[in-house]
C-alpha cells in the first residue's frame, strides 16, 4: 500500500515510476494504467535503474532484494519489523539493530535511507502539501549517507512533504512500530483524511521515544 502510494504521488508530482514486484511485471500492468502515461510496471532489474529506488515488501523478505543492480543506488526503505507477521528476528527483538540496518548490511553498495514507514498510507495519500503552504505536514528520514539523505528530502519535498532528519540508520528505531512518531501524529487509521504534522511535532515525537 505504501509502495503504491508513493508511486501515485510522484506521477502526480512529474516523476516516472517504474513498478515492479516478486510477481512479474503483468500483475502490475493494471495499476501501471491507472496511474497513467509516467509509470510502468517493469522487472526488478529497470526498477533498479531508477535514481531512487524504493523497497516496499514485508521485512521478512528483505534478503531476496537483489543487491547487485542496487550497488550506488539511494534505497529509501520503507519497511517495519511486525514479529506477528515477519517471525522473530533477534536482533531486532534485542535492540542490537533496526530493520533498516539489516537492509543495509544486505545492500552493502547501496545508501538507504528509511522513510514513509510511519505513516498509514492513506493519510500519505490525502496529507501531500505544496512547499510553502501553512499545513504542510513532515515525515522522519534518517540514513548513514548525508547526500543520500539529501536526495530523500528533495524527493519528500516535491511530492508535497517536509522532512525531518531522525539521524542515522543505527537511530531510525526512533521511527519504528510503537514509538511516538509511529502513526499518531496524522492522526487515527480510521480518518481516512489524517491530520497535518508540522516539523516542531514531528521533532517532539522522535525526542520523546525510548527503548
Amino acid at each position: 500500500m505504501i509502495g503504491g502510494t508513493v508511486a501515485r504521488l510522484s506521477v502526480a508530482a512529474g516523476h516516472e515510476a517504474v513498478l515492479s514486484n516478486s510477481r512479474g511485471p503483468e500483475t502490475l500492468e493494471d495499476l501501471a494504467r491507472e496511474l497513467g502515461p509516467l509509470a510502468r510496471a517493469g522487472t526488478g532489474a529497470e526498477a533498479a535503474a531508477a535514481d531512487i529506488v524504493v523497497v516496499s515488501i514485508p521485512l521478512r523478505a528483505y534478503p531476496t532484494v537483489p543487491a547487485g543492480p542496487l550497488a550506488g543506488k539511494t534505497v529509501i526503505d520503507t519497511n517495519n519489523y511486525y514479529p506477528q507477521r515477519d517471525g522473530h528476528i533477534a536482533e531486532l527483538d534485542s535492540g542490537a539493530e533496526t530493520s533498516s540496518g539489516l537492509l543495509q548490511r544486505h545492500l552493502s553498495g547501496s545508501h538507504v535511507v528509511k522513510a514513509f514507514n510511519n505513516i498509514f498510507y492513506k493519510h500519505l495519500l490525502s496529507l501531500a502539501r505544496p512547499a510553502g503552504a501553512a499545513d504542510r505536514t513532515f515525515l522522519p528520514i534518517a540514513g548513514d549517507d548525508p547526500a543520500a539523505k539529501q536526495a530523500v528530502a528533495a524527493f519528500l519535498d516535491s511530492i508535497g512533504y517536509g522532512a525531518v532528519d531522525a539521524g542515522s540508520l543505527a537511530d531510525s528505531w526512533r521511527q519504528e512500530p510503537g514509538t511516538p512518531v509511529y502513526g499518531a501524529p496524522y492522526g487515527s487509521f480510521s480518518q481516512e483524511a489524517g491530520t497535518p504534522a508540522g516539523e516542531e511535532v514531528i521533532r517532539a515525537a522522535l525526542a520523546a521515544a525510548t527503548r
